[in-house]
């Protein structure tokens, strides 16, 4: 035990013991440095070793820290996001490397086809630059031809004569004056644009006398007129108004011919003058009879035939409305054709010559030996014994009620005051006029006042006395309105009235009508008649009517514009090809000079048709074929025929006459922008479009950040001065084509239909030709006009919301066209298509023309239009029947006649077939 004590006490005794514990201690230091020494260095670079060098290997033969393959590391959760991460973005760029790789490959294709087009583009305007060269030659070269076959001559310069000329050589009797020898031509050229001076009245002592209405009427409408200058020397005419003098003065002869040869300007014989003496009442003095007017022609209503010069001196009309215009409300219809009385004449004669009944001789007797010198007697009595037969109705008072008229020596007075007279004519089918007794009486003004009121109410002229020269008898055709009948066939007249058909009557009463409102009804038209009658005799072209200036309202383009596929496709119409080129305009007509010398001799007033009621300013008469040239230079070329055709020649021309031409749209808007630009942007690419005309309505500019579309040709906005649907159709001088397309801001067409209505208005020039067909009916119940859109199998309107006319009738809408007419439209805002038609068919008398079988064409998505409302058919009622009023008829006529294409597949509703005639 002792031993094992010791042992286990570290040796022998207490100091062994002690060495031991020492020695035991140093060996645990030394290991638990070593030990963690190995657990601080060793085990983290091992640990770091194997986690950088971890293989893959098989999931049973994993150790915890032996090596690992990739994907296993990854299965740690907070290392696997950054893995993914890692391999996505790898993949990422290599995908962009790979497309930069191919970005560049294309650049540089791209790069060298860009050289190619750069040389491409330096060949092409070579080529190009060659072929102007090539087109400037060749236009030069076709100018010299043509140079050379219709040479071009500039106007001649005007040679004005001395103030002091001598003139010409005197006719051996001033009653042989003529054009030829009492006319100065020299200072009319005909490229003068014949200037007229007018002198004041005022100035000389016969102006204190006048009638102070006739002075001022005539005044006012030589300041109005186109012609008239203030500058004396370069006159072609000198017009001097000498009557109607005021009661009682009588102005001696002498003292009126010291009076003219004092003129400033009237060159010892007066050449170049013209003396006007008008009349108000049935007694002018003839103050011309004793005077000797020398070279100077006279222009009055009372002739003797020793003062009258046939084709020098002119019959006028006598001044009834001296101011005023005529009411076309108390003017009766031209209908019904019969009145009440078959004719009627009043009136009584003061003052007689020895008739053949005064010298018991009987009628047979008399035309046998000389003719008796006064048939008066003879009238007397076959027309009282037609009044006492009964046969027809008629009423001839030979005795005035009242004190009669003063009139001249063999004349007929008139009986009763003015407004007397005209209802008895107003209840008259024809009236009569017996001429005077007096053979040497040429013309009376008691006559000629008769003759004018039988007109203005629609009482057809019958004369009894073809001696009598009527107003402008040597240029009007008077057989088309009046009937001239000797003396001696009284006796026949009876018989010769009844024998007129109803449509004659009424062809003479509307030409009646027509006469009366050109040439009569008031001052303007009678100052402009003389001065027309005057202008056209010695062959000088009338002054081109003025057009309506366009104030054009600025605005920006550049919007591009698509083409809807619904607007530009044909469907089942084809066409043939169609013109590319670049806006122009309509050729000029190059006949203005010689119109006058070749149809001289032509009717100034054949019945009312498409080349007879054409003035070129708002009240100068001229002839119809001068109607032809237009303001513009353009005009009416003959209808029907042309180059068109099969083949070939279809594919040169697009029908009618001429081989190219252009229409321009006209287009009114109000204030509706959005659906203006969709109306303008249906329009791109339309064939023969020359222009757009937008008429802006409304006092409101467009927006300024407005931006119209670009169409491929010019858009043209016009200001207005007010608003009013007359604008519709002003002749505005932007407009330089002759069709006109006048359609509404929210219509839809097509192309191929606008491009077929063209066509067929090239072959109807003086048509209204378009799309949306109306008519108009008679109400029996409320005995009265009525205005109908429902679908029918006939029309009698087109309305104008979508058709072509010609650009003179715009011209005879704004200036000739009552201005009543256009005073209604602007009443009522509405009615103007109306009074399209009514004016288009009363000229022409042909109805218009509709094409294509479209029954709509309005933009459903537009906004409400004023057609919708209800007022608007009660006011197109209202104004057709007050149309007829002022025309004294209906001059709409009905048709069943549409134009389609034989290429077009018309397709109708099943309730209409039955009601259309394809011709």
């Amino acid at each position: 035990m002792t031993g094992y004590t010791m042992l286990r006490n570290g040796g022998v005794g207490n100091g062994g013991q002690t060495c031991m514990l020492r020695w035991s201690n140093r060996i645990r230091l030394t290991w638990l440095s070593f030990t963690l020494f190995i657990i601080l260095v060793f085990f983290p670079l091992i640990a770091h070793y194997y986690l950088t060098t971890l293989d893959e290997a098989d999931e049973a033969g994993k150790r915890i820290f032996g090596p690992r393959a990739g994907n296993e590391l990854c299965e740690v959760k907070h290392v696997l996001d950054l893995c993914r991460i890692r391999e996505s973005v790898s993949e990422e760029l290599l995908q962009l490397e790979a497309k930069r790789q191919e970005l560049n490959s294309e650049i540089a294709k791209l790069n060298l086809k860009i050289e190619a087009c750069k040389k491409s583009i330096e060949n092409a305007k070579q080529d190009l630059l060659q072929l102007k060269n090539v087109i400037s030659q060749t236009e030069h070269s076709y100018k010299e031809l043509m140079a050379q076959n219709q040479p071009k001559l500039s106007l001649p310069i005007r040679l004005l004569p001395e103030k002091d000329d001598a003139g010409l050589p005197p006719p051996k009797v001033i009653r042989g004056c003529r054009l030829h020898n009492c006319f100065d031509y020299s200072r009319c050229p005909l490229t003068s644009g014949f200037p007229v001076y007018v002198y004041d009245s005022d100035q000389f002592a016969f102006g204190s006398y006048m009638d102070p209405l006739v002075k001022q009427a005539f005044q006012a409408t030589a300041r109005a007129n186109t012609y008239v200058t203030e500058n004396a020397d370069i006159a072609c005419l000198y017009v001097i108004l000498v009557g109607e003098m005021q009661e009682p003065v009588v102005l001696r002869p002498a003292e009126l011919e010291k009076q003219l040869y004092s003129l400033p300007h009237w060159r010892t014989d007066g050449h170049n003058h013209v003396i006007i003496n008008l009349s108000r009442k049935s007694d002018t003095q003839n103050l011309l009879y004793n005077v000797s007017t020398g070279r100077a022609m006279v222009a009055q209503s009372t002739f003797y035939a020793a003062q009258y010069r046939p084709g020098f001196d002119l019959v006028v009309s006598p001044l009834v409305h001296a101011m005023s215009e005529p009411n076309f409300m108390e003017i009766p219809p031209q209908v019904p054709v019969k009145r009440k009385y078959l004719f009627t004449f009043q009136g009584e004669k003061i003052e007689s010559l020895r008739s053949s009944l005064q010298e018991a001789r009987s009628f047979e007797e008399e035309m046998e030996g000389d003719p008796p010198a006064d048939y008066d007697d003879r009238i007397i009595a076959t027309l009282k014994a037609v009044q006492d037969s009964k046969l027809d109705q008629v009423l001839v008072e030979f005795t005035c009620k009242n004190q009669p008229k003063p009139s001249l020596p063999t004349e007929w007075a008139l009986c009763g005051e003015r407004e007397d007279r005209l209802e008895l004519l107003k209840l008259s089918t024809f009236a009569l006029i017996i001429t005077p007794g007096d053979p040497h009486l040429v013309i009376s003004s008691g006559c000629a006042t008769r003759l004018f009121e039988a007109l203005e109410v629609g009482a057809v002229p019958v004369v009894l006395g073809e001696q009598v020269q009527l107003p402008y008898h040597d240029t009007l055709q008077w057989n088309e309105a009046a009937l001239v009948v000797p003396k001696p066939r009284v006796t026949e007249v009876h018989f010769l009235l009844r024998s007129l058909s109803d449509s004659d009557l009424l062809a003479m009463r509307r030409q009646g009508r027509f006469l009366w409102e050109t040439y009569f009804s008031t001052a303007d038209s009678i100052f402009n008649t003389v001065l027309a009658m005057i202008r056209t005799r010695i062959q000088i072209p009338a002054a081109p009517i003025r057009e309506e200036a366009a104030a054009e309202i600025p605005h920006r383009s550049g919007k591009a514009a698509g083409t809807d596929p619904n607007m530009a496709d044909n469907g089942d119409l084809d066409l043939g090809p169609v013109e590319t080129e670049p806006p122009y305009a309509s050729p000029k007509y190059l006949r203005n000079f010689t119109l006058t010398v070749t149809d001289f001799y032509r009717s100034w007033n054949s019945a009312p048709g498409p080349f007879h009621l054409f003035p070129h300013t708002p009240f100068d008469p001229v002839l119809p074929s001068e109607a032809k040239f237009l303001g513009s230079g353009t005009g009416f070329r003959p209808i029907g025929g042309g180059a068109g055709g099969s083949g070939k020649e279809f594919q040169a021309a697009l029908g009618g006459n001429v081989p190219r031409e252009q229409f321009t749209v006209v287009m009114l808007t109000y204030e509706r922008e959005e659906v203006l630009m969709n109306s303008l942007e249906r329009l791109n690419g339309l064939p023969y479009l020359n222009k757009v005309v937008v008429v802006w309505n409304s006092p409101k500019l467009p927006s300024e950040d407005l931006l119209w579309p670009d169409i491929g040709v010019p858009i043209m906005v016009v200001r207005t001065e007010k608003n009013s649907l007359n604008n519709r159709f002003l002749p505005w001088n932007e407009i330089e084509t002759e069709a006109i397309l006048s359609i509404d801001d929210d219509a839809h067409l097509r192309h191929d239909e606008i491009m077929f209505g063209f066509r067929v208005w090239r072959e109807a020039r003086d048509r209204i030709v378009g799309f949306p067909g109306r008519y108009h009916a008679w109400d029996i119940p409320h005995q009265s006009w009525l205005y109908n859109s429902n679908y029918s199998c006939e029309l009698s309107m087109v309305l104008t919301g979508a058709a072509f006319f010609h650009k003179y009738y715009a011209y005879l809408y704004s200036y000739v066209m009552p201005q009543a007419i256009r005073d209604m439209v602007d009443e009522y805002i509405n009615c103007e298509d109306i009074a399209m038609n009514f004016l288009v068919s009363h000229i022409t008398r042909k109805p218009p023309i509709k094409v294509t079988s479209r029954w709509t064409f309005r933009c459903p998505g537009c906004p409400q239009a004023l057609s919708h409302d209800d007022s608007h058919f009660h006011e197109r009622h209202k104004c057709i029947n007050f149309f007829v009023k002022v025309y004294g008829y209906m001059p709409l006529l009905y048709t069943q006649f549409r134009v389609d294409s034989v290429l077009f597949k018309t397709r109708l509703p099943h309730d209409k077939t039955k009601c259309f005639k394809f011709i």
